[in-house]
C-alpha cells in the first residue's frame, strides 16, 4: 500500500544446527554474536542468550548505538575495533561471507570467528535454534522458551505481535502518508488492547511460564514508552 514501511529482506539467511540439517553446526566457542543494545531485535537474541546460559559458548560483540552507510561500528571498542574479530565496521564480516553484498547490514548476526564471516542475520531463526538446537550446553534450569506443545500457539501469537507491534512501531514511524500512519497506529493499539487483555488474567502470553514471545513482545514495549521515573531522575524533577 503506498506510503507504507516494507522492511528490507534479509540478506544471510542461513541456520546453525545440531542435527545436520545446515552446513553450520552448532560448536562451542566456534561463533560469535554481534548485537547492538539499540536494536530491539538484537536484544531479542541478546536476552535469549542470557536466559538459557550460552554465554560460555557463544561470545557477543557489542557494536555501539552510531552507525551510517557503512553499517554498525565498534566505536565503543579499544581501537574501534571488535577484539575478537578485529574489525571496525559489521559490514566487513558480511562481505568476507558475501562477495559484493548489497543489502542491508543488520544485527544481530552471527559471525564465524575463525573465517570472520557471517553464518546467519535470519533473526526469528536464531531465536528458534538457540532455544532447539543448542540444548547440549544451556544451563541447568533453563526455561524452555518453545515448549513443543505450545509452538502452535507461540508462532500464531509471535506473528500478530511482530505485524502490529514490532514491524508496527516502525510502519508508524516511517510511513511516508498521512493514510498509511493510520493504518499503522490503528493496528499498533488495537493489538496492545488485545495484549493487556490478554495479560489481565495471566503473567505470560503462552502457558505459565515466559516463552520467546514474551521476549518478542517485551523488547518494543520497553522502549514505547520512557518510564517516567528514568525523565524525572534525569532531570531533577520528581
Amino acid at each position: 500500500m503506498s506510503g507504507e514501511f516494507v522492511r528490507e529482506a534479509l540478506g544471510v539467511q542461513e541456520r546453525i544446527t545440531a542435527d545436520g540439517s545446515s552446513p553450520w553446526p552448532v560448536e562451542a566457542g566456534r561463533y560469535r554474536l554481534v548485537a547492538a543494545r539499540a536494536c530491539p531485535w538484537a536484544n531479542r537474541t541478546v536476552i535469549t542468550r542470557r536466559l538459557l546460559g550460552l554465554e560460555p559458548v557463544l561470545s557477543l560483540g557489542i557494536p555501539g548505538p552510531l552507525h551510517d552507510e557503512r553499517s554498525w561500528r565498534f566505536h565503543n571498542d579499544p581501537g574501534n575495533v571488535d577484539p575478537v574479530l578485529g574489525i571496525e565496521w559489521l559490514r566487513e564480516a558480511y562481505e568476507k561471507a558475501v562477495p559484493g553484498y548489497d543489502k542491508g547490514v543488520t544485527v544481530p548476526a552471527v559471525v564465524e570467528v575463525a573465517s570472520g564471516k557471517v553464518v546467519t542475520n535470519a533473526y526469528r531463526e536464531l531465536e528458534f535454534d538457540l532455544s532447539t538446537q543448542w540444548t547440549e550446553f544451556h544451563r541447568p534450569g533453563a526455561p524452555d522458551l518453545w515448549p513443543v506443545d505450545l509452538r502452535e500457539e507461540i508462532s500464531a501469537l509471535s506473528d500478530e505481535i511482530f505485524h502490529d507491534v514490532n514491524n508496527g512501531v516502525y510502519k508508524c514511524g516511517f510511513a511516508t502518508t498521512q493514510e498509511a500512519y493510520s493504518r499503522a497506529f490503528a493496528a499498533l493499539f488495537a493489538r496492545l488492547d488485545a495484549l493487556s487483555e490478554r495479560l489481565a488474567g495471566q503473567r505470560y502470553l503462552v502457558g505459565d511460564t515466559i516463552t520467546q514471545v514474551d521476549i518478542r513482545l517485551f523488547v518494543t514495549l520497553v522502549r514505547f514508552e520512557p518510564p517516567t521515573t528514568a525523565t524525572s531522575s534525569a532531570t531533577g524533577t520528581s
